[in-house]
């Protein structure tokens, strides 16, 4: 299925291009929050520094980590490793259980990011944006992503997925994690119908409130039922009024680019633990 995962990783950008700009015009259109209007000029630097912090994620990422990755599921498929390779599932059913495993990681190295101090350090980076839209969903320190990317390529040999099951999961993911980042607002059935199944614009806006009991909550990047079964679901009915960042990063310079950087050197006021 090689030729699989070179599609999914070539269809992945261009998915991504146009989610991004249906979203961002759906934004400016109807905002959930209005912290943009009228404000071209800082809506585009908002967006400008965040797409930097993604640039240099995918410089450090497709310069090392993709070929450990590629490294680490050769491996494991020569000496038979990994759960995926203990079962004898078709292949399209194996991806499906593959996405799910990849799923249930993701949710618990997320909340992982907000029970460990070292790890939220570096989070807080990512919640720290006051004025969350679309963009944010590339709003992440690289050292994050450093951390992330070498614990899967244990992941990835202790499950035994292939590279292809990786890129589809990737493929469905990141536009989920756009959506749900979007300063947009679905109507209540709307939401309550998408987040049945995946995580909701108004389950992730909770998720970004600057009070430390909503922040710890609706860790969920795809499918909503991590959170329901793990009991981190949370919801609230005034989503307008929710304050979002974290309240020792709110001044101005805490926003720009080179302070964001600096922001795990950085004393918390106060921990996010469960």
């Amino acid at each position: 299925m090689q030729d699989s995962s070179q599609t999914f990783e070539a269809v992945a950008p261009v998915l991504s291009v146009t989610v991004l700009v249906a979203l961002l015009t759906w934004e400016s259109i109807s905002p959930c929050f209005s912290f943009f209007r009228q404000q071209g000029k800082e809506r585009f630097f908002h967006g400008l520094i965040n797409f930097g912090m993604s640039f240099l994620n995918l410089a450090i990422t497709s310069l090392i980590f993709v070929s450990a990755w590629s490294l680490a599921v050769e491996f494991a498929a020569e000496h038979g490793l990994g759960l995926l390779r203990w079962t004898n599932w078709p292949g399209w059913s194996e991806a499906v259980l593959a996405i799910i495993l990849l799923d249930c990681w993701t949710y618990w190295w997320h909340r992982l990011n907000h029970i460990v101090p070292f790890f939220w350090r570096f989070h807080r980076v990512h919640h720290s944006d006051t004025r969350m839209d679309v963009t944010t969903a590339n709003r992440f320190h690289f050292g994050e992503i450093a951390l992330s990317s070498m614990l899967r390529i244990p992941l990835l040999m202790l499950l035994g997925v292939e590279l292809w099951h990786l890129a589809l999961y990737e493929l469905i993911l990141f536009p989920v994690v756009q959506f749900h980042h979007a300063n947009i607002r679905l109507p209540e059935p709307v939401d309550r119908t998408f987040r049945f199944l995946f995580a909701s614009p108004a389950m992730h806006k909770v998720h970004h409130s600057d009070k430390v009991e909503e922040t710890n909550s609706n860790y969920t990047s795809l499918l909503s039922i991590w959170d329901r079964i793990f009991g981190s679901f949370r919801l609230r009915n005034d989503l307008e009024n929710i304050r979002l960042g974290l309240r020792e990063f709110r001044g101005k310079e805490d926003q720009k680019f080179f302070p964001l950087l600096l922001i795990p050197s950085r004393k918390s006021g106060g921990n996010v633990k469960n």
